[in-house]
C-alpha cells in the first residue's frame, strides 16, 4: 500500500485538515476493510446517490441503518434461529457485518429499501439556500456611469 505524505497540504492550506485526515483514514482502512458483503455505489442524478448492498439471507429485522457524525453505518446481525439448523453445505454467508461510509456535508439518507436480497440506500445532497451560489448585481457609479450616460445621449 502506498503512503501519502500530506505535509505539503498542511503547510499550504488552512481549514482543509479534515480532508487530509479523511484521506489518511481511507488509506489506512483500505488495508483492513473487509470485502463482505459486496456493494455498489452509483450516482443516480446530479445530487443523488445509491448504495446497493447484497444482503442475501438477511431479513429486514436483521438489518440496521444509522447515521451519526457524518458517517453512515450499515450493520446486520443474524437471529439465533439458524443455530439449530444442520447444514450439509453452507454456501450463503450470513455472518454479521458492519459497513461504514463517510458522508460529505449536506448528504442525507432519503430512503432505504430491502428487496430481492439487496439493500438499497438512497442519498441526496441538499445544500441549504444560504450556501448556494447567487448572482450579485453590479451598480454603475462614478466615471463608468458618466461614460455610459454620454454614450446614451450621443
Amino acid at each position: 500500500m502506498r503512503h501519502f505524505d500530506l505535509a505539503p497540504l498542511y503547510r499550504a492550506t488552512i481549514g482543509f485538515d479534515q480532508i487530509a485526515d479523511l484521506i489518511n483514514q481511507v488509506s489506512d482502512r483500505s488495508v483492513s476493510q473487509p470485502s463482505y458483503p459486496p456493494y455498489n455505489i452509483e450516482k443516480t442524478a446530479e445530487d443523488a446517490y445509491r448504495i446497493s448492498i447484497a444482503v442475501a439471507g438477511f431479513s429486514t429485522d436483521d438489518l440496521s441503518i444509522e447515521v451519526k457524525e457524518n458517517e453512515l453505518v450499515i450493520a446486520a446481525r443474524k437471529t439465533a434461529d439458524e443455530a439449530t439448523n444442520s447444514y450439509l453445505h453452507r454456501g450463503i454467508a450470513t455472518r454479521a457485518f458492519e459497513r461504514r461510509f463517510k458522508l460529505a456535508e449536506h448528504v442525507q439518507v432519503s430512503a432505504a429499501d430491502h428487496r430481492d436480497g439487496m439493500l438499497h440506500i438512497d442519498l441526496t445532497r441538499e445544500v441549504p439556500e444560504a450556501l448556494k451560489p447567487r448572482q450579485i448585481a453590479i451598480a454603475s457609479t462614478g466615471l463608468a456611469a458618466l461614460d455610459q450616460a454620454a454614450k446614451a445621449v450621443n
